[in-house]
């Protein structure tokens, strides 16, 4: 297929209804043609890209995508995405007078570093008609909710990043140690003996854990740290550490955006960081509305 003089581009509408139906009939209905017009397109496809592409079920209901469809699903459908705006030829958004929400998927901690931020940028230089709705990301139905457009933007860690989509790296964070001002430990650099010995408040975004990838790290330099309190939310832990004598151990912007009532701490070993990205679906890449809200993300994470 190296001459695309050669090919219909309707096949790959035809191909796209096929991945997302699994079923000549259903694929028909959706293209409005008749079943046989589809089959023989099916044919055709299966010429053209040397595979078979779909198979029967093993349950005799549908059909089966090979491996080579599978790779196919997603260029071919930001290809036909990419064509149809082509056609429409989309206008250019403009923040000042545009009404649209976007969907954002952070954890409380990306919301915090960055959602808050961006909110405040976004007050200054778009119109009334953006607005900002945050959720948390849920890693079970992140991908679908990016290529439906339920979501328009995922901020997490790398590990939350869905495989095929577009990923910008934000930037790179490391951990501190933090405490209320006035703290009776003073404001003496830490050592690992001082580190270990204090109350340390956790935070376990699964809930409950009294052990975190903290203590593992200590654990492997034969040290344990006194954890005496495990919340959920990184959003509760400046409050309980402004009414207590805990500690705590957080990325360094969370850190920053609380330096009036918490001072910070380098820790005495060296705690693995993690980078913060922001992703989505590349069938929404040329989007005006959604290249722009990317840019002003950029411009927080800077």
């Amino acid at each position: 297929m190296n001459d695309l003089r050669a090919f219909d581009l309707n096949l790959l509408v035809t191909l796209d209804a096929l991945l997302a139906e699994a079923n000549v009939t259903r694929a028909a209905q959706r293209l409005h043609l008749s079943q046989s017009a589809v089959s023989g397109q099916l044919a055709r496809l299966r010429q053209l890209f040397d595979d078979p592409l779909l198979l029967p079920a093993d349950n005799g209901r549908g059909m089966t995508p090979t491996a080579r469809a599978l790779d196919l699903a997603a260029p071919v459908r930001a290809a036909l995405d990419q064509m149809a705006g082509i056609v429409r030829g989309q206008p250019a958004f403009d923040p000042a007078t545009a009404q649209r929400t976007f969907q954002i998927a952070a954890s409380d901690l990306s919301t915090a570093v960055l959602g808050l931020p961006l909110a405040g940028l976004l007050a200054q230089c778009a119109g009334p008609g953006v607005r900002l709705a945050f959720r948390m990301a849920d890693g079970a139905r992140i991908a679908a909710q990016l290529q439906e457009g339920e979501v328009d933007l995922l901020i997490g860690s790398e590990r939350m990043v869905p495989a095929n989509m577009r990923a910008r790296l934000l930037f790179d964070e490391h951990f501190v140690m933090v405490q209320r001002k006035g703290h009776p430990r003073g404001t003496a650099p830490l050592d690992l003996d001082a580190y270990c010995g204090l109350r340390h408040v956790l935070v376990s975004t699964s809930g409950g854990s009294l052990h975190g990838f903290m203590d593992e790290h200590l654990q492997a330099l034969g040290r344990a740290r006194n954890v005496v309190l495990s919340v959920k939310s990184f959003a509760l832990v400046p409050g309980l550490l402004c009414q207590s004598d805990h500690v705590a151990t957080v990325p360094a912007r969370l850190a920053a955006l609380h330096a009036g009532v918490l001072d910070r701490f380098a820790l005495p070993f060296d705690g693995q960081g993690f980078a913060l990205y922001a992703a989505w679906h590349p069938r929404f890449h040329t989007d005006p509305a959604l290249a722009w809200l990317r840019d002003q993300v950029i411009r927080v994470a800077a």
